[in-house]
């Protein structure tokens, strides 16, 4: 009896201590769904922003293109304001013969050179092998052009009767200056939009990793509240399992408490059970005996 009496203590405290487990493991995937559902929103959130980072990306990206027509239309213009210029000196010096005896044409060629050199480094982007080549370049021709003008100061002033021709050249390198200004304006305006557009491509490169970081978070949250959620369902499957288990136990000592008390009715009321029963009653008086209703 003892024993039995502890057995079935031993069946509740087990199933206390199952029901306990699982509703441990329901609180917590109900937990990390909550932080699942955190790590969703972090993540929705920083794609959202992405997706506006982009729309300002591409706005720069327009801005800066239609600056960058307006740059190059300007500078063909330029150019061909130098190349004008240039073609009318030439026509000067083939009029005025040898070009050492004409050094202010010379210098004006060598001016115009410089100048178109310096309007290359200014407005191009080169990498530095090739910047540092121009650099040399526009060395070379300053130190011829310094070479011409002490020449021109010890060699008396050649006057060479094109004024039209001289007024065109002035005329031409003012416009070609003033094309170069709007280049360079253009040129700026565009370097400062890529510069904005590179700042927004690292912010969105940057928006990317963190949402990534994110989603990988809510991934893993989301399998560790399932496994949970398996674990619960084995533990509550097992609970049900023993209840039913316990139930058909009780369900069957209670049949066989029900047919052992019909049992001992029946032989209760059995005639010649009572019969026998009364006899050795009878014989227990005459003995002296206790008298019991067993069979």
């Amino acid at each position: 009896m003892i024993d039995k009496n502890s057995t079935k203590k031993q069946d509740v405290e087990q199933l206390k201590n199952a029901e306990k487990k699982f509703q441990s493991l329901i609180e917590k995937r109900n937990e990390l769904n909550q932080v699942a559902k955190q790590f969703r929103e972090e993540r929705d959130m920083l794609n959202e922003k992405r997706k506006e980072l982009k729309k300002d990306m591409d706005t720069l990206k327009n801005e800066r293109e239609k600056l960058v027509i307006k740059m190059k239309a300007h500078k063909e213009k330029r150019n061909q304001y130098q190349q004008q210029a240039k073609e009318l000196i030439d026509a000067k010096r083939k009029k005025k013969g040898d070009v050492i005896k004409n050094l202010p044409l010379r210098l004006e060629e060598t001016k115009a050179d410089i100048q178109m050199m310096e309007y290359e480094q200014e407005t191009t982007i080169l990498d530095t092998r090739k910047e540092n080549k121009l650099i040399e370049r526009i060395k070379q021709k300053r130190k011829e052009f310094n070479d011409v003008k002490k020449q021109m100061e010890k060699q008396q002033l050649i006057e060479v009767d094109l004024s039209d021709t001289d007024k065109a050249i002035t005329e031409l390198f003012k416009k070609a200056d003033a094309e170069h200004e709007k280049v360079q304006k253009y040129y700026e305006e565009s370097q400062q939009k890529h510069e904005e557009y590179k700042k927004i491509v690292n912010e969105i490169a940057t928006l990317i990793g963190e949402a990534n970081k994110k989603h990988k978070k809510y991934i893993e949250t989301k399998e560790e509240a399932q496994s949970n959620h398996e674990k619960a369902s084995e533990m509550r499957a097992k609970i049900v399992s023993v209840k039913k288990e316990r139930m058909q136990r009780f369900q069957e000592s209670r049949e066989i408490l029900r047919n052992q008390n019909l049992k001992a009715r029946k032989e209760l009321m059995d005639d010649d059970k009572l019969e026998k029963v009364a006899e050795k009653s009878v014989e227990a008086l005459k003995g002296g005996k206790k008298i019991t209703l067993s069979g």
